[in-house]
């Protein structure tokens, strides 16, 4: 089956509890003078794609931007998998397209990279490959593939790429620009990555 951008909800994932930044809300930490979830959102407007944001905590700051905030079913922050689960629960499209909210160098045919390996392959799982490794949370998974991630997850797993391995995938080629994936786990990748821009 060909998709297209209508075909996915994209996620932003701002679930996590920022233990490398001190508990900070990731999401929420300024970017050049705006939080980084706002800089992605700005990113995926721009590629016309339908979008939604995981996040457990500071739903009120999140809600400020008019999109729907979805928080993880299960407690204690299990990680992407969870987001992922949560947010297949409320969508009404056949696919989600997951990003990280801590890595704000989104291309700009993000979306459009991901529908074209999955037209070209067939596969029910696209995920980022850098040119040296795969980057697991930046994924499009389609939605019916739900039952297997419940199942997953109420086995007590919650590895991701344990998961994805369950399933037939394939590599979605970002490695013309490795530097997307630069992410903010630290204070000084903060300083780094705006210096770098």
């Amino acid at each position: 089956m060909k998709i297209s951008v209508d075909d996915i909800t994209a996620v932003i994932l701002a679930g996590g509890q920022g233990r490398r930044m001190g508990g900070q809300d990731k999401g929420l930490l300024e970017f050049n003078g705006r939080p980084l979830v706002e800089s992605l959102i700005r990113a995926l407007e721009a590629q016309s794609v339908t979008i939604v944001i995981n996040a457990n905590r500071n739903l009120e700051r999140y809600r400020v931007y008019g999109l729907p905030v979805i928080s993880d079913r299960l407690e204690d922050y299990q990680g992407p998998l969870a987001g992922f689960a949560s947010v297949m629960d409320v969508v009404g499209t056949d696919f989600i397209l997951s990003l990280p909210c801590d890595g704000p160098l989104l291309t700009d045919d993000y979306v459009a990279r991901f529908v074209e390996r999955h037209n070209a392959s067939g596969a029910p799982i696209c995920v980022a490959f850098d040119g040296e490794r795969l980057q697991p949370v930046h994924a499009l998974i389609r939605c019916d593939l739900q039952a297997s991630l419940n199942r997953f997850l109420k086995s007590g797993e919650r590895k991701i790429d344990r998961w994805y391995a369950m399933h037939d995938y394939v590599h979605t080629d970002f490695s013309d620009c490795p530097q997307m994936f630069r992410n903010i786990n630290t204070p000084s990748d903060q300083q780094i990555l705006e210096a770098s821009e």
